[in-house]
């Protein structure tokens, strides 16, 4: 087959020949590995190396790859630039060709949530983002089913809504959810949310039937995490099993090919598979990349002392003990009181483990735990309330101390949003940048709190993020996938490629918030700077003035 020998020979000159090579994240010598994918991205043809890998054949794989390996040999291997243009343009095409227009059908022009936003800016503006849901919707053309291997893009017979800019996929179980819906993609997870996308489902249809047929669905991705991504971790005398993320895959990343092998130039070449596997965990588990998978090097501001396996996330163990939770309580709906049991011995099992590997009490949150060190990264991250959200706690005290923890953390001294670390890296997710999901993790676990106090933080932390995403929006005339909240809250920065405009999940946060607080939100200036234990005391003596007779 076209390729192998340039395999071996490249391999040699990566150095992966004095180590085991892991396998490749998918079988295609187009978009996952070989010759040809080494050539187009080390050329830089493309300002963004994900650009190629999205690009559809204009004919079958066996042709391309053969004229490619005749093309290569006629040049020793070192195709000049234009003619791996001209090559290109013959045998692909354009990036989103296999997509075209969906509107769902249940969407309405003027949803009743906007009359609850008493703001008339603000309601003029959710107008304009739900009008967005339109153009994000997509659906695939019948080639990619009829051809699939001339596509990176995996089929799904169901319409579906992306993110927006360079993301052109969907997120679809496949015994687990990719990474994203390309081939490329595979090997590497998501987050794991399935479940909980099935609660939120649910909740607004109650259509157990659609349960009953997907439950095992469900119950795939949980053992995925299970029998992939499990590890051990022993304090004195007791054993813990949690999860982390872990991509034991090599070869650089299809989607930033040339990248990757310019930063395993760096080391040396025993270490360049590990680099490769460890990015892999890194874009695993969404926050790719950040400081969290940085940290225990001694220079940790390098994104090639990356070491995202060796640490236990805290919003990835939260993940899975709320889906464990769900999972009871969804085969208890449906009589499976066998399946029940299971899982709700599985999420307290889990609940302890939190307790005793993640939780800090000094502190009042959970912190990541160094698989090699033994110890807590206590960092300040946003992902370490995500029990909070989760409901993943049996301390009803815990919310009081989360909010002493971010004033601890003088996280609430930020008036345009919380930042995603205090830490300058230069990577997407660090600081100055926010990031919408992340607002939603302490907002949404504030708010569910009973205190009053927590309650009202979880609202001004809601205004500060409505305000940021209006004013940015009044300026550009678009949503973006994270802001810069260091300067009075623009787009944001760093990381590997430009801020992607859309965008999916900012915009389903917004309108969420807008729903939640609409009757209390407004796009009027901000208010005054204050210091954390400032603001505390002025929203307690609000809370106290309004139990005050009127």
């Amino acid at each position: 087959m076209p390729g192998r020998t340039w395999e071996l020979c490249l391999l040699l000159l990566l150095g992966l020949g004095s180590q085991e090579a892991l396998p490749p994240p998918c079988e295609s010598q187009i978009y996952c590995h070989g010759e040809l994918l080494h050539q187009v991205q080390m050329a830089k043809l493309y300002q963004d190396d994900k650009h190629f890998v999205d690009m559809p054949l204009s004919t079958t794989p066996d042709r391309v790859l053969q004229s490619f390996d005749e093309l290569s040999k006629a040049h020793n291997h070192s195709i000049p630039t234009q003619h791996l243009q001209v090559f290109l343009a013959k045998y692909f095409q354009d990036v989103g060709q296999e997509l075209q227009a969906w509107t769902p059908e249940d969407w309405k022009d003027s949803p009743q949530f906007l009359q609850k936003i008493s703001d008339a800016k603000l309601r003029a503006w959710a107008g304009q983002l739900h009008q967005l849901w339109k153009k994000l919707g997509k659906k695939m053309k019948p080639e990619v089913l009829s051809h699939p291997e001339q596509f990176s893009l995996i089929y799904s017979a169901h319409p579906f809504i992306v993110p927006g800019g360079r993301f052109l996929e969907f997120y679809y179980c496949y015994g687990h959810i990719p990474n994203g819906g390309r081939v490329y993609y595979l090997q590497r997870s998501q987050p794991p949310l399935l479940t909980l996308m099935m609660d939120r489902y649910l909740s607004h249809t109650n259509d157990t039937a659609f349960l009953q047929e997907n439950i095992e669905t469900l119950a795939l991705e949980l053992d995925f995490w299970t029998k992939n991504r499990s590890v051990s971790v022993s304090l004195g005398e007791n054993t813990y099993v949690l999860n982390r993320y872990y991509v034991p895959y090599g070869g650089p990343r299809p989607e930033s090919y040339s990248k990757d092998v310019e930063l395993a130039d760096t080391l040396p070449e025993g270490d360049r598979e590990t680099l490769w596997a460890e990015l892999k965990a890194g874009a695993e588990s969404g926050w790719d990349f950040s400081s969290r998978w940085l940290t225990g090097d001694p220079n940790p501001n390098l994104l090639s002392s990356i070491r995202t396996s060796k640490l236990v996330p805290v919003d990835l163990n939260a993940f899975l003990c709320q889906a464990e939770e769900l999972m009871s309580s969804f085969y208890a709906r449906l009589g499976n009181d066998a399946q029940a049991e299971k899982y709700r011995t599985l999420r307290e099992q889990r609940l302890a483990t939190l307790s005793a590997v993640l939780w800090d009490e000094e502190s009042g949150a959970w912190f990541d735990y160094d698989l090699d060190t033994g110890k807590k990264n206590k960092e300040f991250y946003p992902s370490n309330l995500t029990p909070l959200w989760a409901g993943c706690f049996s301390d009803s005290g815990v919310a009081d101390k989360a909010l002493k923890y971010l004033e601890d953390s003088h996280i609430l001294t930020y008036q345009h949003g919380i930042p995603t670390s205090l830490q300058k890296t230069g990577q997407q997710w660090d600081f100055p940048n926010a990031w919408a999901p992340l607002q939603d993790v302490v907002i949404r676990g504030l708010a569910k709190s009973p205190s009053p106090q927590a309650q009202e933080v979880a609202f001004q932390l809601a205004q500060n993020w409505i305000r940021t995403n209006f004013d940015v929006y009044s300026q550009k005339s678009a949503m973006y996938e994270k802001y810069d909240i260091s300067n009075g809250g623009q787009p944001g920065g760093g990381g590997e490629y430009e801020v992607q405009e859309g965008f999916g999940w900012t915009n389903g946060v917004v309108l969420m918030l807008l729903d939640r607080y609409g009757d209390r939100l407004t796009s009027g200036a901000q208010l005054a700077f204050l210091e954390p234990h400032c603001l505390l005391a002025a929203l307690l003596l609000n809370f106290l003035l309004s139990l005050l007779p009127r």
